[in-house]
């Protein structure tokens, strides 16, 4: 193949250092010399014999060249100004046509087409051709695998001590946080009931009560300034069975249906939660968790057909459940008002005893009790509404 006329000689590829421009003359010269260079001539010319009847356009003037009695000085010159006479489009054309016949990818090509044309005029080929290589070293399925597996897990398919402690430390982690997911689901009401006050529920403005006040409101509610609690009481509950009282807990605290009700002689007896399962129904679940808050000479109030009742704690103390005489009239006392609610908050070990005297207005002026009288008595004062973890265990007991 002659040299091709925009090739640079050696001597004009060194610029005068003297000269400014001569590295930016120097890139040009390389640039025209890179996009210069063609196929090699002698493998055109097999290239295209061997193309038989499916010779391209460009293998054809080849081989009319080749079978035109020229010498190859004179192929070689015509084939280098047919080459430089195309436009880009076209070389690229003639370069994929060459890598096609050769089964071999730009930067696998042979050394004799290496030496003819520029390194650089194979990857602008390549770079612009949609047509694919034939690929040189497949890879199997199992290679790839195996190899993925290698950068995962580590040579030979072993974890590395480093990847074991962190597997780990993510196993305990989802462990704690799914053990303290459990507890809470199953014990929130002992977790809660420590934060939780009524006042953050059911009233933010302090409750002042005026036992000579005459203007009362018409629902029936228990008042405790000290706390500041303020709840309805449910009186028409008749029942003395657990599930209906916890139902009627739903709605605020319950009158016990055998006790006496405010301005009666005898013992008014008001059951209240201290704490219950979140998950639970009812707006009232901590309505008595503050109770032990109360001490002997603090008052709470008792709202019931419009007229208020003022009582003045004498006693306060804790009772097995099963001591229900605490639901029974006290001894030598006209009227009193009992609450109750489970201890310690969020359990149903024992029950808190709050008992206080009426004193507004004067006991003397009450009338006759008229609970309902049943033979049949409870074996427990109230409770909780069993927990979470209760039903799930009795679930699976069933």
């Amino acid at each position: 193949m002659q040299p091709n006329d925009n090739q640079s000689s050696p001597q004009n590829t060194n610029p005068d250092p003297q000269n400014t421009d001569g590295a930016v003359n120097l890139i040009r010269q390389k640039i025209s010399g890179l996009y210069a260079g063609e196929p090699n001539p002698k493998e055109e010319i097999i290239d295209a014999n061997e193309a038989g009847r499916h010779r391209s356009r460009h293998q054809n003037f080849m081989y009319e060249l080749s079978t035109s009695g020229k010498s190859l000085a004179e192929i070689q010159t015509a084939w280098h100004n047919y080459y430089i006479g195309l436009p880009d489009k076209e070389k690229h054309a003639v370069w994929q046509e060459f890598y096609q016949m050769h089964g071999t990818a730009p930067h696998l090509a042979s050394p004799e087409a290496t030496q003819e044309k520029p390194k650089a005029e194979a990857p602008q080929a390549a770079h612009h051709s949609t047509a694919k290589p034939k690929e040189t070293n497949p890879r199997s399925v199992a290679d790839v695998r195996s190899q993925l597996l290698s950068k995962v897990v580590g040579k030979g398919g072993k974890l590395s001590k480093k990847q074991h402690v962190h597997s780990l430390l993510f196993g305990l982690a989802m462990g704690m946080a799914m053990l303290v997911f459990l507890l809470f689901g199953f014990f929130n009401e002992r977790f809660v009931a420590p934060f939780v006050t009524p006042s953050r529920t059911v009233s933010s403005t302090p409750i002042i009560i005026d036992p000579n006040s005459t203007v009362v409101g018409t629902d029936p509610k228990v008042i405790i300034p000290k706390i500041n609690v303020e709840i309805p009481v449910v009186y028409d509950q008749t029942s003395i069975d657990e599930s209906a009282i916890q139902k009627s807990l739903e709605q605020g605290v319950v009158h016990y249906s055998t006790t006496a009700s405010p301005g009666q002689k005898g013992n008014t007896v008001i059951f209240g939660h201290s704490s219950n399962n979140i998950f639970n129904k009812g707006k009232y679940k901590f309505a008595f968790v503050l109770l032990s808050h109360l001490e002997v000479g603090d008052t709470f109030t008792l709202t019931k057909d419009g007229k208020q009742y003022v009582y003045k704690i004498y006693e306060k103390k804790i009772v097995k459940p099963n001591d229900i005489s605490v639901l029974s009239p006290v001894a030598d006392k006209t009227a009193t008002a009992t609450l109750i609610t489970c201890d310690p908050p969020g359990t149903s070990l024992n029950r808190l005893i709050v008992i206080g005297e009426q004193i507004s207005p004067d006991p003397a002026t009450d009338v006759e009790s008229t609970a309902i009288n049943t033979d049949r008595q409870p074996s427990i004062v109230p409770s909780n509404a069993p927990s979470l973890w209760y039903r799930f265990t009795r679930w699976l007991s069933n």
